[in-house]
């Protein structure tokens, strides 16, 4: 007689797995563009990604959220944030990795490309220390429209030394950037910003005022906008003055969220804060959007890396549960969603890919293409992952709803990235604002282009993208609609030219041919599942 208090018919532990090389969509996406595939960077990126000791400390970051400190005990202000020694961990591998800024100065080839790839396979690990990394490389861009600023702090951004002491930027082998954008009353209408900007002389102002929604308020310099003499404006407000004096940061509290627990998201009030003015007074928006726009990358492939991440889980799990008579993953069924999930993560791969890569060229027409493409990625892919994770939940059943499994974690932070710069309705609205520019629409039609012909239903599908481009009179009304049909398009045109014809023709016959039935595990009956789920772990 079978021990009833026996353990059997569990998974055992994903651990051990290189998630680079055992990416194969990943490698797919990245082949057009560079030779990455033998990179020892990423080797050892997804080797540590893929670790027992990685998944370690992915936990306990979680478990054990930021703890405010505003007073010391003599009662003067210090307005810190402590972490577990895990958040320092993961954090330190990041930097290590140079995935915050190193692309910015680096001499390598397709740098934006590979730090891309190395982003997504490390916020596999645990998602929410990649804020102050995404932000911290988004504020580059941004910070050259100022060469002296820049000077003063690109280098130590793109320092691969994590160093947290609390000094000037001039003592520090490495800083992390953060961003103050939100107000209580604007949100995403940071034109309604009550935040004032005083000069005091020399491009130094005194900012006065609050920001609702201050992410990583540990780190050592912040890209603020706020109102000034004439208009609103950019300014980069460092946490130490240069002198070695604290500048005013009053931080009111840390926000309770949904998910990313184990990063810092805070209240702050400015009391006569210093800031440098960062470019032109009134240019506000204008500076800081090209750290909006990389930070919008990092969503897309963010939420690409919590797709991959949940679809391994699932495979994994299935492939060592028995049920009903044989393992859940020769189930038709379960077979059938393995495979949706699996071609939907690799459409969101392939896409993040592709935006990186134009990242790297100085080509004016893949600077239309990131115009148009990053909203629609960011629409499209993020708000496809929530729906995505919980289906890969359900695949582990009960054993996915408790936390050690880690797929809560994944499910709390996969409404995140929509959320974060610019939700659903900011960025199709930013869709139909680059349509308006003609480059914008003749660079995604110039990706259509190179797949015209090769599938019927893709033609159907451009073709009323087009009939749809003309009713402007309904235009922000069907913005939405829009948005997501020119994004499937795009992630069907990258799957057809550089995946399987097994996993292109499935995500088309579904996603655009209507042979779906808008749930995960609802493809045609014809589809070669087994396959596809072979190429995905």
């Amino acid at each position: 007689m079978a021990d009833p208090f026996a353990v059997t018919n569990q998974a055992p532990p994903l651990r051990g797995v290189n998630f680079f090389t055992q990416d194969a969509a990943l490698g797919d996406a990245l082949r057009p563009y560079a030779e990455l595939v033998d990179d020892p960077g990423l080797h050892r990126i997804g080797e540590l990604a893929g670790s027992e000791e990685a998944r370690a400390h992915a936990l306990p970051a979680n478990q054990n959220p930021p703890v405010l400190r505003t007073h010391d005990r003599y009662g003067n202000r210090i307005d810190e944030v402590e972490f577990h020694p895990s958040w320092h961990w993961l954090m330190e591998q990041a930097v290590g990795f140079g995935l915050q800024a190193a692309p910015w100065t680096s001499d390598r080839p397709s740098p934006h490309l590979a730090r891309a790839a190395g982003f997504y396979l490390w916020s596999q690990v645990e998602p929410g220390h990649g804020c102050p990394i995404s932000m911290t490389y988004a504020a580059v861009p941004a910070l050259r429209a100022d060469e002296r600023l820049a000077k003063e702090w690109v280098p130590q951004l793109a320092s691969t030394e994590y160093d947290v002491r609390r000094l000037p930027v001039a003592a520090k082998s490495g800083v992390l950037a953060g961003m103050g954008m939100t107000e209580k009353q604007g949100g995403s209408d940071v034109r309604a910003n009550l935040t004032t900007a005083t000069p005091v002389g020399d491009g130094e102002y005194q900012l006065n005022g609050h920001k609702w929604f201050c992410s990583a308020p540990q780190v050592d310099v912040f890209l603020v906008l706020a109102q000034a003499p004439d208009g609103l404006s950019c300014f980069v407000v460092p946490r130490v003055l240069a002198d070695g004096n604290r500048n005013p940061f009053a931080l009111q509290r840390l926000k309770d969220k949904l998910g990313n627990r184990s990063n810092a998201s805070s209240e702050v009030e400015f009391h006569g804060t210093i800031g440098y003015r960062l470019g032109d007074e009134g240019a506000g928006v204008r500076t800081i959007i090209e750290m909006v726009a990389a930070t919008r990358l990092d969503c897309v492939l963010g939420s690409a890396a919590l797709q991959r991440r949940a679809l391994v889980e699932a495979i994994w799990h299935t492939r060592h549960r028995n049920a009903f008579g044989g393992l859940l993953a020769d189930k038709p069924a379960m077979q059938n969603v393995l495979a949706d999930l699996a071609i939907e993560s690799e459409a969101a791969t392939a896409l993040a890919m592709r935006l990186a890569a134009a990242v790297d060229s100085t080509d004016s027409q893949q600077a239309a293409f990131r115009r148009i493409a990053l909203p629609l990625a960011k629409f499209w892919v993020c708000k496809r992952t929530p729906f995505m994770v919980a289906e890969a939940l359900e695949c582990l059943g009960g054993n996915g709803y408790v936390e050690e499994s880690g797929l809560p974690l994944l499910y709390r932070e996969s409404p995140l990235n929509s959320i974060w710069e610019g939700s659903g309705n900011v960025n199709a609205l930013d869709v139909l604002r680059a349509l308006r520019r003609p480059e914008s629409l003749d660079a995604w039609l110039t990706e259509m282009a190179a797949v015209q012909g090769a599938d019927a239903r893709l033609d159907a599908a451009v073709n009323d993208v087009l009939q749809s481009l003309a009713d402007v009179e309904n235009a922000e009304a069907g913005a939405r609609r829009l948005a997501a049909l020119m994004a499937l398009c795009l992630q069907a045109s990258l799957l057809v030219r550089h995946s399987t014809p097994a996993v292109a023709d499935a995500f088309v016959a579904s996603r655009l041919a209507n042979d779906w039935g808008g749930v995960f595990g609802t493809l045609p009956r014809t589809t070669p599942f087994g396959q596809i789920i072979q190429r995905s772990l």
